[in-house]
């Protein structure tokens, strides 16, 4: 019979999957393709992306780990395909970075709708707006088929050929009621009703189609590139967004100024469609969301409760060590405590109905603040006593419409890491430098280092003076100066309560997701009017800071599965290393092999029961890092013979040995 490393080395020669036109970066390092894909190496909103790529992923030069001649030789050829990638990549503008773009956009939309009235004479229009990747334009028919968007999209076509003029013209506001009746087109007739301004501009393609717009436009159809503009889907979507309103037709456009921009959308579409979290969650076992249960409500399975409970208790440590006290609180409180806050005036369609209980109302939670200001209130403050810094991961319910709601992202019930800091004025800037440095920490550890970052000023209608503003604002944009971190000034975007900074993370595709956010807070210690007593022995009221870093625990857990496409690293994988028998008379070994795993602390399974390639490539779709195959010369020696999650094999090795490599890698936090 073969031994054990020769069925492993035989069976395990790297596979890779292949995509139809994958992404330069799949196969490069983590940290590599954090900086390919950077925005801000070309730029604030750029993303760069691969023309052409090749075969799925090859090894890993930070995780291959040569034992001998042989498996160097092995690494080097499955890593010599890299050498041959491409390094052609096409950058792809966005409406803010190319105003041609822009004017595409918003063309291909008109040009969708004139095919779509042609095809279709019965169609009523409403509206068509670019949007971030292309266009879409509302109607109001008959559901359309994806064969439909085929039929629309060759009409397009032939209006594109034509290079009919875009022709702007300005009417009165009674001439353009009159003409929307003529067309009978009533959507048109409520749109213009909304318009203030006059006079009313109108669009011509040619003289054959025209819809109220202010543009702006490309001067003819000709110059909008046919071969760079795809229909993309059909959904529905109802008139003004009200759901008491009639079930529009939606179809969503892209376009792109070449063709080169629409390949590397559609690759990108592509990857975004494999990292999917809400596929992930299944295929991986993470997750999910049951019908029984209800909408938007999350069950975490054991797989993704492992990593759920690392990230907590990594939180909850660094919070402890930067002086942070940590609080569980109730989840429902008498609704006069929303009242106070001022929740149920200005947030009451986000949450819940409330609930009777031995004649007074109760209600969910939809944020933790008044609950931590509670917990300030319980005892008399004095100003040496300052800063005062409680933190909690503190689960809340939201209402959110059945339709919005999407995976991990968008959500009824969510755990918030949520902190306050209470301090008084001249505390401000230091407490938010500490929490930008506290943000970092934690957000680098998860392989987040690239930040798009907004510091937002006060509104026209505010509480508090215009002085602390200022004070407020001044120390918010001090914080970041001092912390080096770029930033952009959104001018009256605060809250109504005061200034904030809003950072969101960029994922290994490039993509943005709003997580932290520091808010500076004088509306509810006015609210529940709590004080401190100062140096004269006065009671003042201190200042009050929200701050969040991960924002929600569910969100954020999404963000992660499509960020490592569900590939996490070793520390945080949930099963860190697999044990698989030859054959089951190595049963009894292979579970002494995991119980010694599991007593230092390394999250390991046992898998038989199929023949080794079967296990092994069960395994590779798993994602599990580290797979021990174990034969009778494994037995016999008291070893396992090892592959990491690259497909490379790291060799035989004695089994304190092999703890003692995955045990290095995970302290540290690297690759086995």
């Amino acid at each position: 019979m073969a031994t054990a490393h020769s069925l492993f080395a035989s069976s395990l020669r790297p596979r890779r999957q292949l995509l139809s036109k994958p992404f330069l970066f799949l196969p490069i390092p983590l940290h590599s393709r954090l900086a390919l894909i950077s925005g801000r190496n070309l730029g604030n909103r750029a993303r760069v992306y691969a023309k052409k790529g090749f075969r799925g992923r090859g090894v890993s030069p930070s995780s291959a780990v040569a034992v001998d001649s042989s498996t160097a030789a092995a690494a080097a050829a499955a890593a010599e395909p890299e050498a041959k990638v491409e390094k052609e990549r096409v950058v792809l503008p966005t409406n803010d970075s190319s105003e041609k773009l822009l004017r595409i956009r918003h063309t291909c939309a008109h040009v969708m709708a004139m095919a779509v009235q042609k095809l279709f004479p019965d169609a009523k229009v409403t509206i068509g707006p670019w949007i971030e990747n292309g266009f879409y334009y509302d109607f109001d028919m008959e559901p359309l088929a994806d064969r439909d968007l085929k039929r629309i999209k060759k009409e397009m076509e032939r209006i594109i050929n034509r290079n009919l003029p875009l022709i702007r013209e300005e009417v009165s506001r009674d001439e353009a009621e009159k003409r929307i009746s003529t067309i009978n087109e009533p959507y048109k007739m409520e749109i213009l009703e909304s318009i203030r301004e006059e006079p009313i501009t109108i669009y011509h393609i040619g003289n054959e189609w025209w819809d109220l717009c202010a543009g702006p436009h490309v001067v003819s159809t000709g110059y909008i590139n046919k071969k760079a503009v795809e229909l993309e889907s059909v959904a529905g979507a109802y008139w003004r967004g009200d759901e008491k309103n009639k079930m529009l037709q939606r179809i969503y456009g892209t376009a792109w100024e070449t063709e080169e921009q629409l390949e590397a959308y559609l690759h990108f579409k592509e990857e975004a469609k494999r990292r999917d979290h809400r596929r992930l969650g299944q295929d991986l076992d993470l997750f999910s969301i049951q019908d029984d249960a209800g909408g938007g409500l999350v069950f975490w399975h054991p797989k993704g409760a492992i990593v759920r409970h690392i990230i907590e208790d990594s939180w909850k440590s660094m919070h402890i060590k930067r002086g942070y006290d940590l609080l569980y609180t109730p989840h429902v409180a008498r609704s006069d405590l929303w009242k106070i806050s001022g929740h149920l005036d200005f947030y009451r369609e986000n949450m819940y109905n409330q609930m009777e209980i031995e004649e007074e109302l109760y209600q969910l939670r939809p944020m933790n603040c008044p609950f931590h200001v509670l917990v300030y209130k319980r005892k008399l403050h004095s100003y040496r006593d300052f800063p005062i810094r409680v933190a909690e991961l503190g689960t809340v319910y939201r209402y959110e419409l059945s339709g919005s709601l999407h995976g991990l992202f968008r959500v009824r019930g969510f755990t918030q890491d949520d902190a306050h800091i209470f301090c008084l004025e001249d505390q401000i800037k230091d407490e938010i430098r500490g929490v930008l440095d506290l943000t970092e920490e934690i957000l680098l550890q998860f392989g987040f280092d690239k930040y798009e970052v907004n510091l937002s000023t006060r509104p026209e209608k505010a509480v508090g003076s215009i002085d602390i503003w200022e004070k407020a604002t001044t120390a918010l944009r001090d914080a970041l100066d001092d912390k080096g971190w770029e930033y952009q000034i959104d001018e009256g975007g605060g809250a109504f309560y005061g200034p904030k900074i809003d950072l969101k993370i960029e994922d290994a595709l490039g993509r943005k997701w709003q997580c932290s956010t520091v808010q500076v807070d004088f509306n509810l210690p006015q609210r529940f009017d709590i004080t401190y007593v100062d140096s004269n022995a006065e009671k003042k009221q201190p200042i009050m800071i929200h701050r969040a870093v991960l924002g929600s625990l569910e969100r954020f857990f999404g963000v992660l599965i499509e960020h490592y496409a569900g590939d996490f690293p070793l520390w945080l994988s949930p099963i860190q290393a697999r044990i698989l028998p030859v054959t089951d008379t190595q049963l009894e070994y292979c579970n002494e092999v995991a119980i010694r795993l599991k007593e230092n602390n390394i999250r390991a399974e046992v898998c038989h029961g199929e023949r080794l390639p079967k296990l092994i490539r069960n395994g590779e779709k798993q994602k599990i890092p580290v797979m021990a195959v174990v034969g009778p010369k494994e037995v016999e020696m008291r070893s396992v013979t090892v592959r990491s999650r690259f497909g490379v094999e790291a060799g035989t090795m004695k089994l304190d040995d092999f703890i003692s490599r995955i045990t290095d890698a995970i302290k540290h936090r690297s690759s086995f």
